[in-house]
């Protein structure tokens, strides 16, 4: 099964937090990506070592415009605890 694990690192208030707190970074990941595939991804793109991978399954919220009805698409988050010295830096110049 050959797919693109890793789509987008998730930057938001929280996650940045967490990254400088407990050492942890938040990946959007493919939905039929597994926590080992996850992993792999992870150490061999960055070259570091991971610890613990969780992921959470979010489904897309219904949206409407007037009288009609659509659904954002459903994703996967990946929320990585690299081992204590690693770093990723995917977001520089701010």
């Amino acid at each position: 099964m050959n797919i693109k694990v890793l789509k987008a690192p998730r930057l938001t208030e929280k996650t940045v937090l967490q990254k400088e707190l407990t050492n942890q970074v938040t990946f959007l990941v493919d939905k039929a990506a597994n926590k080992i595939e996850i992993k792999r991804a992870v150490e061999t793109m960055f070259k570091v070592s991971v610890v613990n991978v969780n992921t959470v399954n979010t489904l897309g919220k219904v949206k409407r415009m007037g009288r009609y009805i659509g659904k954002r698409p459903d994703w996967k988050k990946a929320i990585v605890t690299l081992k204590p010295g690693d770093k990723i830096e995917y977001f520089e110049g701010a």
